[in-house]
């Protein structure tokens, strides 16, 4: 498995899993937490954001490009969402 976990200042990953660590058939789902933290929420969005680009997990699907469309989304970006965020602005056909 190809892994790079993205680092640095604000930003904080948690995980047991490793380079060559194989995931077994039956596991939890969440492998990997990534938390960012700024001193306002557009520099929370920004490590984020890079931290997600930074981020390989080979050999499994993830849910990577999916948070990347949420965070890089103009009304998540402003605070303009309530509870029909994913339906109406994410997994809405253009």
């Amino acid at each position: 498995m190809g892994l790079n976990l993205p680092g640095g200042n604000g930003i904080r990953v948690d995980t047991a899993i490793y380079e060559g660590y194989e995931i077994p058939p039956i596991y939890d789902s969440m492998i990997a937490k990534i938390i960012a933290h700024g001193i306002s929420r557009g520099e929370a969005i920004a490590k984020m954001k890079r931290a997600l680009e930074e981020l390989v997990i080979e050999g499994i699907d993830t849910n990577r490009d999916f948070l990347l469309k949420i965070i890089t989304n103009h009304n998540f970006i402003r605070g303009n969402y309530d509870t029909s965020f994913i339906e109406t602005e994410i997994l809405r056909k253009d």
